[in-house]
């Protein structure tokens, strides 16, 4: 049968051989959907950056920015599970390039918004192009890796994120202090401008550069495709009591207790993505270079995170407490700032934001390692894709909220606490309804002898 015809091959490989080829594997697909991933997120969070001056351009209040920043998250939500489910049908090449390049038109066309309502509908747009990007890059991970080598590689391409902030703060920060009134363009205009383009560019290479499944890799030995194949079958029938329907997965109770968790995680992080360089201007870095750099300190303890907590994850063999405890330091990280704040400690803020930043990061990619222990074929594209667009609504309530509160209390604490308290609520969730991962799944790799002896 074709599920039992690579198995011959497998005796061939020895152990070396076995992980050159997944590094080989890993080398040629995740680089580049991770510099996508990037670009993505310096185009999504980017307004972070532009709102220091277009609020003041266009004479708009902070309740317009928190509408228009979260309103990126009702397209997400929208369109997010089609999305993956038209990836599992044409393949990641044409579905990337799709996404990418429609958010790049997009992002070029927000240097011309005017009105509030042009700035909500393309916020709106741009998340409904993006929709399906992160769990595609989930669910095209699972057609490539096994889990227990599928987390450092979740943590490499979710890091895009902290990375973003790492390279796009400074450079959002260069980008508006020296193009102001270029052409007639403000600081901000350019922004949207220079920084959609890449996507756009990206999006027609990923057609290229990408290959769809391990069948199709023709820059693997026909041998080495059998073992990656074979590696994956073994996987499947080792997990064979996962959810394989979307309806099945509706009605289980887990699928929910995941989008609740990933909801309180998000909102952490969306306060640190959107409103993350509004609390470092309050803390006095109001020159945009520096404050640029500054946003930049921070988010390289966010990828710090990410990669520790997913090399730590993958060598313990366990999501679920390394999910939990890495959310739990951000909100500590949140409570922290809120108290920084409040006494006027600029250097305690800028230190409970980086601390925020390395737990709350650091929690999102190891808990991608987490549903597929419950689903798995349609079920995971869907689930996957619904998970993460039902919990990214926390994107839409989270910059309103903090908008909202800042508007009436005239500072940013309280909104932190309550954000914080949002946080650990996801603790609790993960902790007390998401089962232990059986040892016959969390121990049992067919090419990693040497790490089960080292857990023995």
């Amino acid at each position: 049968m074709a599920g039992q015809r690579p198995a011959p091959f497998t005796a061939h490989l020895d152990p070396q051989h076995r992980d050159r080829v997944f590094r080989r594997v890993v080398l040629r697909t995740v680089p580049f959907i991770t510099v996508v991933y990037v670009i993505a997120w310096m185009d999504r969070v980017n307004v972070g950056f532009a709102k220091l001056t277009m609020l003041d351009d266009l004479s708009w209040s902070e309740t317009v920015y928190g509408a228009g920043a979260g309103i990126f998250f009702l397209g997400y939500f929208l369109f997010e599970v089609p999305s993956n489910l038209l990836l599992e049908r044409i393949g990641a090449r044409r579905t990337i390039m799709r996404i990418a390049v429609g958010w790049g038109v997009v992002s070029v066309l927000m240097a011309w918004v005017s009105q509030p309502w042009h700035f909500y509908a393309l916020r709106f747009l741009q998340g409904a192009f993006e929709a399906g990007l992160h769990p595609g890059i989930i669910l095209y991970l699972t057609y490539w890796l096994p889990a227990h080598r599928r987390g450092k590689a979740v943590a490499v391409c979710m890091s895009a994120s902290p990375l973003a902030m790492l390279v796009g703060s400074p450079l959002a920060g260069f980008l508006m202090k020296h193009t102001d009134g270029l052409l007639g363009k403000a600081d901000w205009q350019w922004l949207f401008i220079i920084e959609g383009i890449p996507s756009v560019v990206l999006g027609l290479l990923a057609f290229f550069l990408l290959t769809d499944r391990p069948r199709d890799a023709t820059w693997l030995s026909a041998e080495e495709r059998a073992y990656v194949e074979a590696e994956l079958s073994r996987e499947t029938a080792r997990l064979s009591g996962r959810e394989h329907s979307l309806r099945a997965i509706l009605r289980l109770r887990t699928t929910w207790v995941l989008i609740l968790s990933l909801f309180c995680i998000i909102t952490g992080n969306a306060t640190l993505s959107f409103y993350g360089p509004s609390l470092v201007a309050d803390a006095g870095f109001t020159d945009l270079a520096d404050l640029g750099w500054v946003m930049s300190g921070i988010f390289a303890l966010g990828w710090t995170g990410m990669l520790v907590n997913g090399w730590w994850s993958d060598r313990r063999r366990e999501a679920r407490r390394h999910t939990a405890w890495a959310a739990a330091v951000g909100a500590l990280g949140l409570i922290l700032a809120a108290v920084a704040q409040q006494t006027g400690s600029s250097l305690g803020l800028l230190a409970a934001l980086a601390l925020s930043a390395a737990g709350t990061m650091g929690s999102i990619p190891v808990f991608w390692s987490l549903p597929p222990r419950f689903m798995s074929g349609t079920a995971l594209a869907a689930g996957v894709a619904l998970i993460n667009s039902c919990a990214n609504l926390a994107g839409y309530f989270a910059p309103q909220f903090l908008g909202g509160m800042r508007a009436n209390t005239g500072s940013y604490a309280l909104g932190l606490l309550v954000i914080a308290g949002v946080e650990l609520i996801g603790v609790v969730l993960i902790f007390v309804f998401i089962r232990k991962e059986p040892p016959t799944v969390a121990a049992t790799a067919p090419d990693s002898g040497k790490a089960d002896a080292e857990l023995s």
